[in-house]
């Protein structure tokens, strides 16, 4: 079965606060986007910062980092309990509808089993950690 291509598409890391957590990004030299995005049904806001593409067609690898929008969300939890780190990985892939089908098929837990809509407007699912040996992995279609 084909489901690529997949390629990282991110690393999510969560801050308490999105300015001090970008001092290091924007030293290493990375390129920040244009704009932060509040995702409201996820209670988070995000920014991201894009690596050096492999080649000029090539999408590049992003750190995108999350600040909650309050405590009792996901990634207010997650800092409360574990404190500022990375809190996923995101892999993009070309067909996600099957790729979900073929996961659960196979007995891997997705805490969604149908696509949502996530940050830049892109779909999105994540898997359970306890699938992925304690990584919460999130997956995104490719554009």
């Amino acid at each position: 079965m084909d489901f690529g291509p997949i390629q990282i598409d991110h690393i999510g890391i969560a801050t308490p606060e999105l300015e001090n957590g970008s001092t290091f990004w924007r030293l290493l030299g990375l390129t920040e986007g244009e704009n932060d995005e509040t995702v409201a049904d996820q209670g988070v806001t995000t920014r991201f910062f894009a690596t050096s593409p492999a080649s000029a067609d090539e999408h590049p690898a992003e750190i995108e980092l999350l600040e909650p929008t309050g405590e009792d969300t996901p990634i207010g939890r997650f800092l409360s309990k574990r404190g500022p780190g990375i809190q996923q990985l995101c892999f993009r892939v070309g067909d996600l509808t099957g790729l979900i089908d073929h996961l659960l098929a196979n007995g891997i837990t997705m805490i969604d089993e149908i696509p949502r809509i996530g940050a830049g407007g892109k779909e999105i699912a994540f898997v359970h950690p306890k699938s992925t040996g304690g990584v919460l992995v999130e997956l995104t279609q490719a554009s």
